[in-house]
């Protein structure tokens, strides 16, 4: 049962990884694609697709970074995914605009290093 649950939390960890990417690729053609061409703006700027990866984000980083602690008993992972995570819901509050892609950013490269730390610290053990 303890196995599944790892393997359960190491593909949590590679899909927050993923998801990390793909919104950080979006911030970046948002940005792009809106603010230099003047395209999509409707899509990639609707609020419903920032609510839900933060969602994404909150559900998949919260349990495999906790699952991560009871594994490896290392907490840096899960307080430094938590500040990325805190930096992503503040992106929602300021709205849309570099401020919103700069905060972003910064929050899902720190979530993804917290699931980056949290594969490698079930290794070290």
């Amino acid at each position: 049962m303890r196995s599944t649950l790892f393997a359960i939390r190491d593909r949590l960890d590679r899909a927050g990884i993923l998801l990390s990417g793909l919104c950080a690729v979006h911030c970046f053609l948002g940005v792009l694609l809106v603010g230099v061409l003047g395209l999509g703006g409707e899509a990639l700027l609707s609020p419903a697709i920032h609510k839900v990866g933060l969602a994404l984000a909150l559900v998949v980083g919260l349990v495999s970074l906790g699952l991560g602690v009871l594994r490896h008993g290392r907490v840096g992972p899960l307080v430094i995914g938590g500040i990325g995570l805190a930096l992503m819901a503040a992106a929602i509050a300021v709205g849309h605009g570099l401020p919103e892609a700069v905060l972003t950013v910064m929050g899902v490269t720190l979530v993804a290093f917290a699931h980056i730390g949290n594969l490698r610290g079930h290794v070290s053990r």
